[in-house]
């Protein structure tokens, strides 16, 4: 009758019984709201990957947790005034708020193009020529309109020779909080021929190029609130686009309109000056260094 006795009878009525067996933890059992966590720590392409995992990934991907951090922080207004007041109607997640602003929009009559910086939680801008003033641009005798897929919006200003260049633009637009910089997209030289599949012109018409190393090109940009930059520089290198900075500009309150004027001239009219492409106008978070490293080993 010791408490270590066991009958024949007892054991076999042990082991009948069948005892749970415990299964190892895995990444689905994490908590949703951890998981999320997790997620907001990645970038789109890697929280993509990582929803494929199973369920709770999938699932976790979708919440708004995941997504706000990437957003800038007046992300409701831009959805306004890029898709319009009833927005709100058919994009109601984060995600989707994410998605809609990570894609090129166009705005200002289809002159002007504005996306997401998807490191930096602010916008970039792009304004095309047709949406800048330019002296002289419909007569025919000093500029041409170009049709090229070296641009983003499919069209250049081609200068075939003129006496005063004066170009001005405006933009009015609730940035994102952060420092910008401004940049005028130009070659010299009209582009003539093209590597197949490359967006590098291999070839270039240099016959009309003079005026610019006479006398420098000047750049100037200034914001509503109180920012002002200038620049100026001499253009010499041929048959290549180029990223000119004009300067930079401060953003402090994302909730108001942030109002800029900026411009490039070349206003001696001792000499005529020719065989310059404008592309556009280029705003993008300040990363200057990179950027212009970047773009001008794309183009």
């Amino acid at each position: 009758m010791g408490a270590g006795f066991s009958s024949p009878e007892t054991e076999r009525t042990c082991a009948s019984v069948k005892l749970p067996i415990t299964r190892p933890a895995g990444l689905g059992d994490l908590p949703e709201n951890c998981i999320a966590l997790i997620l907001s720590l990645l970038d789109a392409s890697e929280i993509c990957k990582f929803s494929c995992l199973n369920k709770a990934f999938l699932q976790a991907s979708l919440s708004d947790t995941v997504w706000d951090p990437k957003l800038p922080e007046n992300h409701r207004i831009l959805v306004k005034k890029l898709i319009g007041e009833c927005s709100e109607n058919f994009i109601s997640s984060k995600k989707e708020i994410y998605a809609s602003l990570s894609n090129p929009s166009r705005f200002d009559c289809d002159t002007s193009e504005i996306w997401l910086d998807k490191r930096r939680r602010g916008i970039c801008v792009a304004i095309s020529w047709k949406g800048l003033k330019i002296t002289g641009i419909d007569d025919r005798r000093y500029w041409s309109h170009v049709s090229t897929d070296e641009s983003r919006f499919h069209t250049i200003a081609y200068l075939q020779q003129i006496w005063w260049l004066q170009v001005e633009g405006n933009l009015e637009l609730e940035f994102p909080i952060g420092t910008y910089s401004l940049f005028f997209r130009l070659q010299l030289g009209r582009p003539s021929k093209r590597l197949v599949g490359s967006r590098r012109s291999i070839c270039s018409n240099a016959e009309n190029i003079h005026g610019w190393n006479i006398k420098p090109v000047q750049f100037q940009v200034a914001s509503s609130n109180g920012y002002h930059a200038q620049s100026q520089c001499f253009l010499e290198e041929e048959g290549k686009w180029t990223y000119h900075h004009v300067g930079d500009f401060v953003v402090e309150n994302s909730h108001t309109v942030t109002k800029l004027r900026f411009s490039m001239t070349q206003i001696d009219c001792t000499h005529t000056k020719g065989g310059l492409c404008l592309d556009c106008v280029f705003i993008c978070p300040s990363r200057i260094v990179q950027f212009t490293k970047l773009v001008n080993s794309r183009v």
